[in-house]
């Protein structure tokens, strides 16, 4: 297999994986629908927060990534959800599934070998797709880990 080929599929992994923390959909699993608008002593953020700002930051870097006409969000208020709580069970599944669908399309894109890894993207100023795609990947296992912590502090984690 050629490197190309190989560094495709690892980003295509790094998109959602859980061999080092736990994943997205683990995070979310389950979450009690009573805690998710919660925001535990000493930390900043409701699960319900933490979901929606994951959901449109990633729908950000990956519209950014393919769509020479997106704008984005104004930093800081349009990545962050002011309301603690959830406006419904349905909004919170809705973000749930906005994300895994991103996430497939950001492998999708990454994969397709018409896409250079490495060449500016045409509408940035500098960026590339390798490194949108590994902010991705950092910028998700931050937030996860914070996703967990919040569960951990509301006794509704068990990994």
């Amino acid at each position: 297999m050629d490197h190309d080929n190989q560094l495709r599929q690892q980003l295509a992994k790094m998109m959602d994986w859980n061999e080092a923390h736990p994943d997205f959909s683990s995070a979310v699993a389950d979450f009690p629908v009573k805690l998710r608008g919660r925001v535990p002593e000493g930390l900043p953020h409701s699960g319900w927060q933490l979901l929606e700002h994951i959901r449109i930051a990633l729908w950000d870097m990956v519209e950014f990534s393919q769509n020479g006409k997106h704008k984005s969000p104004k930093w800081p208020e349009g990545y962050w959800p002011k309301d603690l709580v959830p406006p419904s069970e349905e909004a919170w599944e809705q973000s749930v599934n906005a994300v895994l669908e991103n996430l497939e399309a950001m492998r999708k894109l990454i994969g397709d070998p018409k896409h250079d890894l490495f060449a500016p993207i045409p509408h940035g100023s500098g960026q590339t797709l390798l490194r949108e795609a590994l902010l991705i990947a950092d910028h998700n296992a931050y937030h996860i880990g914070q996703l967990v912590l919040v569960r951990k502090e509301l006794g509704a984690w068990e990994g």
